[in-house]
């Protein structure tokens, strides 16, 4: 049975039939509450006394923290950006662990980015310290991997495309909303990973529908790769990338020919300016719904709800 953990500023609690239920720990951080099982399971056989509606919730992943993430995971993104899946390699970016927020706060758009844009992404939260060269299969990933988490990966589009710079264009403070629960997964769970759905609305809007079964590389092909050079910790958060259906879209492929006989000066003033008509992109006061699934609701991540707000 999953367990879906929630942490507040003064205490980490459990999702129940009848509310929230309190843990009984002095865990502080992920890593130590993951530690901490047995406060966790006793929690969960509690009657909950406190209304989840009622708590002020922060993110379930604790900074600081490695967040790791998987460049154009879903077939159906990479073929949106003019690409083929069958030759995308397996590759990873860094986030600062510095971007990340509750799954209800706002996301603040810094005053020198223009284009914002969205990508709702599971989160892997890791279970234990996991050395490079740790050998890890199909079968021994539940022990590896405590639970799964909703996350945003808000993108500042006009920073990472000119630059190519994923770490700056996706580390400013709230652009990694998590949450809202970290849903503790046994193995048998764990294997309905594929079976999980991916959706994002804006202002009520679908934007992005898409199951697992879309990904191109699956957690233990991922953490096969990552542990081959990158150690973890128990409490790090791997992101396994987004479907289609972000505001950024490659342009058509005559266009795309076009621009790259162009001075990169010239192509990317050309980019943006069209890019700046595309009205997907976030603006002030946009609601930014994001949740994970499995169709029959057997598996639940919750529902991440952020407003967009720009600095001024």
């Amino acid at each position: 049975m999953t367990i879906s953990v929630l942490r507040t500023a003064d205490a980490w609690w459990v999702v129940t039939p009848t509310g929230a239920a309190r843990v009984d720990t002095a865990a502080t951080t992920t890593a130590q509450l993951l530690a901490d099982r047995p406060a966790v399971e006793a929690a969960a056989s509690n009657k909950g006394t406190v209304n989840v509606e009622t708590l002020s919730l922060l993110s379930p992943v604790t900074a600081p923290c490695r967040v790791v993430a998987q460049m154009t995971n879903f077939a159906s993104h990479v073929e949106d950006a003019g690409m083929n899946p069958a030759t995308i390699p397996l590759t990873f970016f860094r986030k600062a662990s510095g971007s990340i927020s509750g799954p209800n706060d706002d996301v603040i758009r810094p005053a020198h980015v223009q284009l914002l844009d969205y990508e709702v992404e599971i989160g892997l939260v890791l279970a234990r310290d996991i050395p490079v060269g740790t050998a890890i299969t199909a079968d021994t990933l539940a022990d590896h991997v405590a639970g799964l988490v909703v996350t945003n990966d808000i993108s500042a589009r006009d920073i990472q495309l000119p630059k190519t710079q994923f770490y700056e264009a996706k580390s400013y403070p709230t652009f990694t909303p998590v949450g809202p629960a970290l849903v503790l997964l046994d193995g048998d769970e764990l294997k309905r990973f594929t079976d999980l759905r991916l959706r994002l609305w804006v202002n009520g809007e679908p934007r992005q529908n898409m199951t697992v079964a879309d990904m191109i590389y699956q957690p233990t092909e991922t953490l096969q790769a990552l542990t081959r050079f990158q150690r973890l910790d128990a409490g790090d958060l791997l992101l396994t990338g987004t479907p289609v259906g972000t505001a950024l879209s490659a342009p058509p492929k005559p266009i795309a020919i076009l621009s790259s006989l162009l001075p990169p000066a010239v192509k990317w003033k050309l980019f943006f300016a069209g890019q700046a008509k595309n009205s997907n992109y976030l603006q002030d006061g946009d609601l930014i719904e994001a949740t994970v699934a499995t169709d029959d609701g057997t598996i639940d991540l919750g529902r991440q709800r952020t407003v967009v707000r720009y600095a001024r």
